[in-house]
Formats: structure tokens, C-alpha cells, sequence
């Protein structure tokens, strides 16, 4: 087998789990947009990201209640953990959201994407957004495509 044909052997889900979390500590240390919106990963799985976002003054819209695109910023950024939790480049292709009800100052919103099928160098992920009372608040679906890359650098045969 020539190197350009070789794969590493699936990892153990202790291997998988451990590489998730360098994933999202190097993706996190390198993303200001997230950190500047307050975002904080609170759990990371291959395949799978939950994140918080506290909804400040300065996120609301003329209505008084979170702007969308912050709603969406958060979910847009679970599903960015979650689809490079295997260590591969992974990109935003196209993404919805459905927005259910309002977000207001002081709630904490959590984001829970997950996995939904990952095809080749396609996937589809789902995201939940709910505030700290369990309430739903949105919907998000984005599709991934994989590019080429690593998120990190394993010391590994690529």
C-alpha cells in the first residue's frame, strides 16, 4: 500500500473522544468571533457539540429581544465543532434555521448539535437551541462538506 492510499486504523472511542477534545481546545483557542460573543463549549463528542451563549444587552434587537443572527451565530458555531470533531476540515455548505421563540436579556442559551449522517466528505447535523428553562428557541440543520486538512496535527501518517 503506497502512502497516498494509506489510512490510520479507526480509533477506540477513548482515542475518539480525546481527539474531539484537542479538536474543539485548538479550534476554540484560534475562533475570536466565538469567544467574543461569550460562546463557552460545555461538552464535546465525536460528532457532537454543546455550547452556551448568554444573551447580553448588546445582542438585542429592536423588539428587545436577541437578534437572530446571534441565535444562529451559536448554532452555526456547534455545528462547526461538532463536524470537525473527527480531526478532518470541515466546512458549512448550506445551513437553515427555524426560529420558535424569543431569546430575551440574561437567558442562556445552549446549542446541542449532533451528528445526523456523514457520507463521504458530506454530513448533516442537527442543532437544538434552547434557553436555560429547557425552552426551545430554534432549529438549526446545517450540511458539511470536508475539505483538505486536519484540524491538528496528530503526529500520525496522514
Amino acid at each position: 500500500m503506497n502512502s497516498a492510499t494509506h489510512h490510520e486504523p479507526p480509533l477506540n472511542p477513548d482515542q475518539a473522544q480525546m481527539l474531539a477534545e484537542r479538536c474543539a481546545e485548538a479550534m476554540y483557542a484560534r475562533d475570536p468571533a466565538s469567544q467574543a460573543l461569550g460562546m463557552r463549549i460545555v461538552k464535546i463528542a465525536p460528532g457532537f457539540a454543546a455550547l452556551t451563549m448568554a444573551v447580553r444587552a448588546d445582542m438585542l434587537n429592536g423588539h428587545a429581544t436577541c437578534h437572530g443572527g446571534f441565535i444562529f451565530s451559536l448554532a452555526d458555531s456547534a455545528f462547526a465543532f461538532a463536524c470537525n470533531s473527527h480531526n478532518l476540515v470541515t466546512v458549512a455548505a448550506g445551513c437553515t434555521i427555524e426560529f420558535l421563540a424569543p431569546a430575551r436579556e440574561g437567558d442562556v442559551l445552549t446549542a446541542t448539535g449532533h451528528e445526523r449522517a456523514l457520507a463521504g466528505r458530506s454530513g448533516v447535523y442537527d442543532i437544538d437551541v434552547t434557553n436555560q428553562h429547557g425552552a426551545t428557541i430554534a432549529f438549526f440543520r446545517g450540511k458539511s462538506a470536508r475539505i483538505k486538512g486536519h484540524v491538528i496535527e496528530t503526529g500520525h501518517a496522514e
